[in-house]
């Protein structure tokens, strides 16, 4: 069996792109076996497994037709953007998933810019049972690693989609979706008065909310009342108090 131990090797300094967004067209990279996991029994497609000789009987009946690629933790690190390898790399392919809106629940991250935030409500979004999840504007890169991380596998569960944000609102507005936007502003009402069947949930950039375009969309302006003296709740906790209540 041959072990790479060269962090120079032709296809690791390939997979190591993969850790700039720029690169990211086509794939990305995922790591540990729980991801690993996820993606086999989801049926993403893999194209190539980097993992450590002492770990490749628990990859081995699971490749599909990825290549297998035994590395030294070396090299593994230098694949890894995490402080502790955990000895599986994998590059999969992205997802092909397109906008459909015959669905009930729709979250729409709009300039959200920290990716545990993103990776956070991504995985909410998937245990409340939402349809999709659309990402507009400045959000960050759901590929990136820390957002992969951070979604523990819910992307592949559900439509995490990438789109224009007037396209997307005209969509919604086709087919006939309310947009529920997010705001401190005082013509919002509570989140409990609100009793939409179906409804896209726009949450806002963690520092200036959400944009003009936003408010000007929506069909109701929805806020959490806070009786403590807090200015304001972080991004994520609002999304999911919001999403598991409406």
């Amino acid at each position: 069996m041959e072990i790479i131990s060269s962090r120079e090797n032709k296809k690791v300094k390939e997979a190591r792109k993969l850790l700039t967004k720029k690169y990211r067209q086509q794939s990305y990279l995922i790591e540990g076996f729980h991801l690993f996991d996820e993606a086999v029994k989801t049926g993403a497609r893999l194209i190539s497994v980097f993992v450590s000789a002492d770990k490749v009987d628990r990859v081995s009946d699971n490749l599909q037709d990825a290549e297998l690629i035994v590395v030294t933790d070396d090299v593994l690190k230098s694949l890894s953007d995490a402080e502790t390898p955990q000895g599986i790399i994998a590059e999969v392919a992205k997802s092909s998933d397109t906008a459909d809106f015959a669905g009930d629940k729709f979250l729409v991250l709009e300039n959200v810019q920290d990716p545990g935030n993103v990776g956070t409500m991504v995985r909410t979004a998937d245990a409340a049972g939402f349809s999709a999840v659309f990402v507009v504007g400045d959000t960050a890169d759901i590929y990136s690693p820390k957002v992969v991380r951070s979604m523990q596998g819910s992307h592949f569960h559900l439509p995490v989609i990438k789109i224009a944000e007037r396209e997307l609102f005209d969509s919604l507005k086709t087919a006939s979706i309310p947009i529920l936007t997010t705001t401190l502003s005082t013509k919002s009402v509570s989140y409990k008065s609100v009793k939409n069947p179906r409804f896209a949930l726009v949450m806002g950039n963690e520092g200036n909310g959400v944009s003009e375009l936003a408010l000007e969309q929506a069909d109701t302006l929805v806020h959490i009342e806070m009786p403590g003296q807090a200015e304001s709740l972080n991004v994520a906790v609002a999304a999911g108090i919001l999403m598991f209540s409406l």
